[in-house]
């Protein structure tokens, strides 16, 4: 996944300044593990929104896409694949 490398910087940046890159399983769950509470969700909804041109109000916002590394990467690249086409 492209994505999963600047995702999990972020992750690390904003909740897990203790942590490196190499230590954080992308598969890991941020949810039930405490990482990622319910402002941190927004918070990284508005990250993606900046930083990938996600609109929150045109997609299918699902908790289980913010639960992991991979999980928020699949949700990016879902959500470009079904932006339409501009000219």
């Amino acid at each position: 996944m492209k994505h999963t490398d600047a995702v999990k910087q972020f992750i690390i940046d904003e909740f897990l300044p203790d942590v490196s890159v190499t230590e954080l399983d992308s598969e890991y769950d941020l949810v039930h593990g405490g990482v990622i509470d319910s402002l941190g969700l927004l918070k990284t909804m508005a990250w993606l929104e900046d930083r990938f041109d996600l609109r929150a109000d045109e997609l299918d916002l699902d908790p289980n896409s913010f639960r992991s590394v991979d999980a928020i990467s699949r949700f990016i690249e879902d959500a470009h694949r079904r932006r339409p086409e501009s000219d």
